[in-house]
């Protein structure tokens, strides 16, 4: 179609055809990569500057630099004439470049100077730089003057002329003192624009003699001086004409005019008229400088017209009128007005816009296939209006050979039908007065396929809303086609799509819809390509919360929240501004990720403040005020539930996700720490709001995973300290589209419930689970490693199905896969399982049990056969009780205990079996559905172990020298109580152990007496029970005996009594095992085998055999041929008890029974008939008798009057008074003996009742009878005691005090009552 339109040019029509043909293929950039290997024309890169100015200190470089294919050669003119720069030695030319460079070192620059021009050609044409004008840079002196002072008349204007030299480039003029500082201006006081000092009017105060003007060159960065200026202003009115001509000689004097107040009138420009001429695109300055006292005050305004917005401005004060960018509009008439109280004037300026050549279109690069047809356009415009020149490889058209496909039309080049083998290189040169433009455009002719420049799978990313290109740079002569396709749908130019002519597509108001693949296709008669690409339409930034204006106190902190929403796959940045310039370089500002807070705040502080959020695509910006005020009392902070969050919205809106943002409500002194997030499921759950997610308390987004076939509503809940917040109003409705499940249910588990059926069960998918209407399961199953096809059904609102007729305990394969109307879910897991259990068929066998001790045994047997289990082997159940305890009879058998062991275990443990037991053990084994048969009972016996500790062990003080040992059978006896151990120490006062006796005790024996115990002395008892395995645990027991003589007491005690102690036995204690004589008696009951009896002076010993139950047996026993009752006894579960109290030489029938729990005989032994033996007369201890005791205190009594009466006799002689004696030498430590403590009272004389000498009373209260009291030493017949001449008895003042006072420190005993008696004298 382009070629059949090309053969028809004719009239504009077709000239923007071809216009646009051209503009086409100029928009495809030349990448070196595509483009290598394929011929190009020159084409000029780099050049310098038309106006060149250089320094003459340093060498001259003239670029030009170009490119092509094959790369190009490079030729210079100078002044229109070739330069050849191989015969100048100071120059030299780059390798593989035109550019030039002078060595100007002995040389002087002038001698380059010139118009220089490069030319850069190859075999396909010739390219040309413009013409470049080399200057050397001036900076001349100033020329010599002298400057007469300046004498002017105080309020005239004055004029400072500075006549700077002319330099290259024109100098800046500035003007100073002798210490380099610039003069003061002001209105009245200016530079003008030539560099003039321009006074309105002067001052006394400009008298100064350092008016000095600068001009500095920037090229050789050099200034140059003006001779000083001195200026003299006189108030003439104040001087005589003497003074005012002496001051006058030899200075010029300015004021011919009257020096008073005056109207403005114009110094420069003068008059009322004026002309300025400037270039399109320079920049105007138009100036006005007004005389006048008082100064005027300058202002512009446009004839006509308004001065241009934005580029115009005001300098110099008001005085220089600027306008930037001048353009056509800008000429007309300016008028300035200069204005005081006086009146006013102006002048008015006529602006004459003139316009060096610019471009209207200039040539572009052609590339044309042969055959084809091209234009080349070089349309400017200037005022005057520019020439156009054409030249072909740098030489002017009209001389270059003449070529039939080319035609010349002013400022166009048309080509039609070019031949191959015709490339070149076209300039176009447009000039007038005011300057030119050159422009190289190259014509090549190429035959090349379509090639795509757009990089592949580009990623465009735009705003919403906002305008996207989507590039298709393409590359290929002819031209090639381009087409669009977006998710292979054809793309056609119309509202929403635009295909410009270099093949972008543009969207114009992009949307997420818009997002997606593109691809563009380009083609041309040689071939075709195509390219993806993809866009990808983004979220816009959006401040959701702006800060707000503040008003805070001083020393206070002061926030600015600046809450954003944006799209989540967007960077953002936030930039904080103070009055539109960066925040104070202070630490008391901090900058969060969406606040800026401000701590201590000052005056200082006060402004406007700005967030900008931005992002790489877009921006939003917003600001506020802070005003400090002063300190007042801050009130209480009251902190309270957060407001809701406001505003919810949703964006970014996908088939699985969305995007939700809100707006933060008000915190109420509380951060918020969290939002949560919440959505309800109108469809299947209405009215209830589940928790969907959390994001952090400075978020005000979320990206929300979304499930299909849901009707989703949000909310947000903001949480602070204090609690949650009331809930958002919900957002609005989002619903997902249907799809097939995404999952299949879980739990799946098949299950044998009977020995021919088997169980599937499933967790069902919850309506948000379910994707899509129409859920079902799909329900598979198959027996494991049999070649067979999956037996399948589909089932809805349900969660089990049950199969039948399976064989026992088989392993079947089974999958629940989820369906709905949109298809079925992913391929569903295998899940094994079994079908039902039977209980096992079989029990173990070969059991063997191994008794270790009285209270354990090992257990072994076979394990059961595989077949046998009909179902998976949980393991062995081993069932065991006892049958009987060998040596008593239970009241009733004990419960099975049961231990189960695993599946592998094939021997067990038996623990905490009851010694002396006899006990039976079966085992079976289980399975899931149940217990197998039992096997046969086992039955085996424990031997005897040592018994437990007894029971209820204590000791009770009975009498000064003994105690009453009593305790009760162990309640585990473990086997026949042979008898028990008795062991007993005393304790002295340290603590430490005096030496051990022992005694070995009957079985039946529950209690004993010990006589013949230190008095005041505590004793440590030690008790074991023993067996034929030997002793059991001991327990021990701690008892003090008696002291005071007064609780000694021998009450009678009847025999059976076990509360009263019996009278001291005629023999000691057993000592040793006992071997009694034993009678025999004949067996009676059936629970009871022979009785045997043991007769002693006081008690019997009773034995039996019993095969019942030991909790209630009796011994009952009565005194022959009497009517008194029988009396009982309770024998605590032994069989041998002892019957203490029995009077000697009395006959006594004994019987054992047995008793219920009323108390009736059930069993009983026959009758057994026993003598108790009369008593022998044995020798007894004289010193515990008690006519011994009486006798002894009878004979102290007698000798203690004997004293009495011996110490009054002497009394009455004068001689040896021993009571003053005594009195001087009294025992603090002697101490009155009371009757109510025990003690013996008080003995004194009857006058001053003073204490008995050496009377002592233990710490206890108690006193202890030592064997030591026995001597008859103590009383005067040996050892240390004495009597006086007098016959009084003095041993307590000799040696037995000595002797006592020993004993004392050795023994924690006191004196004996008789030894007490020494003291009396």
């Amino acid at each position: 179609m382009d070629r059949k339109r090309n053969r028809m040019l004719c009239g504009g029509s077709m000239m923007m055809l071809l216009l646009g043909h051209m503009t086409t293929a100029l928009e495809v950039p030349l990448d070196p990569k595509v483009l290598e290997g394929l011929p190009q024309p020159p084409t000029i890169i780099h050049q310098s500057p038309k106006d060149y100015i250089i320094d003459p200190r340093e060498n001259i470089i003239i670029h030009c630099e170009a490119k092509g294919k094959p790369h190009p050669s490079f030729s210079w003119t100078r002044n229109g004439t070739h330069f050849d720069v191989d015969k100048d030695s100071k120059v030299t030319m780059k390798p593989n470049s035109g550019t030039l460079i002078i060595d100007i070192s002995g040389e002087k620059a002038e001698a380059y100077e010139g118009i220089y021009q490069c030319i850069a050609r190859n075999e396909h044409g010739s390219a040309v730089s413009n013409n470049i004008f080399i200057r050397q840079s001036r900076s001349p002196l100033w020329s010599k003057e002298k400057n007469e002072p300046i004498t002017v008349q105080r309020g005239m204007s004055l004029v400072l002329q500075c006549r700077p030299p002319a330099g290259l480039p024109p100098p800046i003029i500035f003007w100073m003192d002798n210490y380099f500082q610039r003069l003061p201006q002001n209105s009245r006081v200016s530079q003008a624009l030539n560099g003039d000092l321009y006074f309105s009017n002067v001052l006394i105060d400009d008298t100064r003699n350092d008016y000095i003007c600068y001009a500095r060159f920037p090229h050789t960065q050099t200034i140059q001086q003006k001779q000083p200026i001195t200026v003299n202003v006189l108030d003439i009115e104040a001087m005589n004409h003497t003074v005012l001509a002496s001051f006058l000689n030899g200075s010029d004097f300015w004021g011919d005019s009257p020096s008073g107040e005056r109207a403005p009138s114009f110094m420069h420009p003068p008059g009322t008229h004026s002309t300025s001429m400037v270039l399109k695109g320079d920049t105007l300055e138009l100036e006005c400088i007004a005389d006048g006292l008082p100064t005027p005050d300058i202002s512009w305004s446009k004839v006509n017209g308004e001065l241009p917005s934005g580029r115009f401005s005001f300098h110099s004060f008001q005085k220089t009128l600027k306008i930037t960018e001048v353009t056509d509009t800008d000429g007309g008439d300016y008028r300035c007005l200069a204005k005081n109280r006086l009146g006013s004037n102006h002048h008015v300026i006529t602006v004459v816009v003139k316009a060096a050549p610019f471009w209207i279109s200039s040539p572009q690069n052609l590339i044309l296939a042969p055959k084809e047809t091209g234009m080349l356009t070089c349309r400017v415009d200037g005022n005057p209006r520019p020439k156009v020149a054409w030249s072909v490889n740098g030489v002017p058209i009209e001389n270059s050979p003449k070529d039939p496909s080319r035609k010349i039309e002013d400022d166009v080049i048309i080509l039609s039908d070019v031949p191959t083998g015709s490339s070149a290189v076209y300039q176009c040169n447009a000039s007038n007065e005011y300057g030119y433009l050159l422009a190289n455009a190259f014509v090549s002719i190429l035959a090349e396929p379509p090639r795509v420049l757009t990089p592949p799978n580009h990623v465009y990313s735009v705003i919403t809303n906002s305008r996207a290109l989507l590039d298709c740079a393409s590359f290929g002569s002819p031209l090639p086609k381009i087409t669009w396709f977006k998710d292979s749908q054809s793309i056609l130019d119309g509202d929403s799509y635009i295909i410009h002519k270099n093949g972008t597509l543009e969207i114009n108001v992009a949307q997420p819809l818009n997002s997606g693949k593109y691809t563009c296709t380009v083609s041309n008669n040689l071939g075709n390509k195509e390219n993806h690409v993809y866009l990808e339409v983004k979220e816009p930034t959006r401040i959701l919360k702006q800060p707000e204006y503040k008003v805070v106190q001083r020393n206070s902190i002061a926030v600015f929240e600046c809450k954003v929403k944006h799209d989540p796959t967007l960077l953002p940045t936030m930039i904080w501004l103070k009055d539109n310039g960066e925040l104070p370089d202070d630490v008391r500002f901090e900058v969060g990720s969406d606040s800026l807070t401000i701590r201590d705040v000052t005056e200082d502080d006060e402004g406007t403040y700005t967030c900008i959020r931005n992002t790489t695509l877009d921006q939003d910006s917003a600001s506020a005020a802070l005003t400090v005020v002063q300190a007042t009392p801050i009130p209480p902070v009251v902190q309270e539930q957060p407001d809701m969050p406001t505003d919810l919205e949703l964006t970014d809106q996908r088939e699985r996700s969305v995007q939700l943002t809100w707006t933060t409500g008000d915190e109420n002194n509380s951060p918020i720490k969290l939002f949560l997030i919440q959505y309800e499921d109108s469809l299947h759950e209405p009215g209830i709001w589940v928790n969907m997610t959390e994001v952090s308390g400075t978020s005000t987004t979320a990206h929300l995973e979304l499930s299909p076939y849901v009707y989703y509503s949000f909310r947000v809940l903001a949480l602070n300290e204090v609690g949650l917040s009331e809930p958002s109003t919900p957002s609005r409705q989002y619903r997902t589209n249907p799809s097939q499940p995404d999952m299949n249910p879980s739990n799946v588990e098949a299950i044998g419930t009977s020995p021919d059926s088997m169980t599937i069960t499933w967790k069902e998918l919850t309506g948000l689970e379910s994707n899509g209407p129409g859920l079902q399961y799909k329900v598979s199953w198959r027996q494991k490693d049999v070649d067979q096809d999956w037996n399948s059904l589909t089932l809805a609102n349900i969660s089990q199905y049950v199969v039948t007729g399976t064989d026992t305990f088989v392993p079947y394969e089974v999958t629940v896969q989820a369906i709905n109307d949109y298809g079925s879910g992913p391929r569903p897991e295998v899940v094994l399982g079994y079908s039902g259990e039977d209980s096992p068929n079989v029990a173990p066998e070969n059991i063997q049990v191994s008794v270790q001790n009285g209270t354990e045994a090992e257990v072994r047997w076979e394990a059961v056969p595989p077949s046998t289990v009909r179902g998976r082997l949980k393991g062995y159940k081993v069932s065991y009780w006892k049958l009987r305890s060998l040596h008593k009879q239970e009241p009733e058998p004990e419960k099975p205990q049961v231990l189960i062991f695993s599946s592998n275990d094939t021997e067990g443990h038996l623990s905490n079996l009851h010694p002396y037991s006899q006990y039976s053990l079966n085992i079976r084994a289980f399975n899931g559905k149940g217990d197998g048969p039992t096997s046969t009972d086992q039955h085996f016996v424990t031997p005897e172990g040592v018994p437990g500790p007894p029971a209820n062990f204590k000791v009770r003080n009975l009498d000064l020298d003994s105690l009453v040992v009593e305790w009760a059978p162990p309640l585990k006896d473990n086997g026949h109580l042979t008898g028990y151990l008795l062991k007993y120490q005393p304790i002295n006062a340290t603590d430490e152990l005096g030496p051990l006796k022992e005694l070995l005790l009957f079985a039946n024996e529950t209690s004993i007496t010990l006589d013949n115990l230190k008095y005041s002395t505590r004793y440590k008892f030690y008790l074991n029970a023993m067996t034929v395995k030997g002793s059991g645990p001991t327990i021990t027991e701690e008892a003090v005996t008696v002291m005071d003589e007064a609780l000694i007491r021998h009450p009678a005690v009847e025999a059976g009594k076990g509360s009263a102690p019996p009278p001291p036995p005629p023999t000691p204690p057993v000592s040793k095992s006992l071997q009694p004589s034993l009678h025999n008696a004949p067996t009676a009951g059936r629970m009871f085998g022979s009785v045997n009896s043991s007769v002693e002076e006081d008690h019997a010993l009773i034995s039996w055999e019993y095969s019942g139950p030991d909790k209630n047996v009796y011994v009952e026993y009565v005194v022959d041929n009497s009517k008194e009752p029988w009396k009982t006894e309770f024998v605590n579960g032994t069989r041998t008890y002892q019957i203490r109290g029995l009077k000697p030489g009395m006959s006594y029938r004994v019987r054992v029974v047995a008793k219920d729990y009323s108390g009736t005989t059930v069993h009983g032994t026959e009758e057994l008939l026993i003598t108790v033996p009369a008593m022998t007369n044995k020798q007894v201890d004289i010193a515990t008798q008690g006519w011994f005791i009486g006798l002894m205190c009878a004979i102290a009594l007698l000798i203690l009057v004997l004293l009495i009466v011996c110490f009054i006799k002497r009394n009455k002689g004068g001689k040896y008074p021993v009571k003053e004696k005594e009195d001087a030498h009294q025992d603090p430590e002697i101490q009155p003996m009371k009757e109510d403590d025990g003690t013996f009272g008080e003995y004194s004389d009857t006058e001053d009742h003073k204490p008995l000498k050496g009377s002592r009373t233990p710490s206890n209260g108690t006193v202890k009878k030592d064997d030591s009291d026995d001597s008859l030493v103590d009383y005067g017949e040996g050892g240390d005691g004495q009597f006086n001449e007098d016959g009084s008895f003095i041993g307590q003042y000799s040696g037995k005090k000595e002797k006592d006072t020993a004993e004392g420190n050795e023994s924690s005993e006191a004196p004996s009552p008789v030894n007490a008696m020494n003291s009396f004298v």
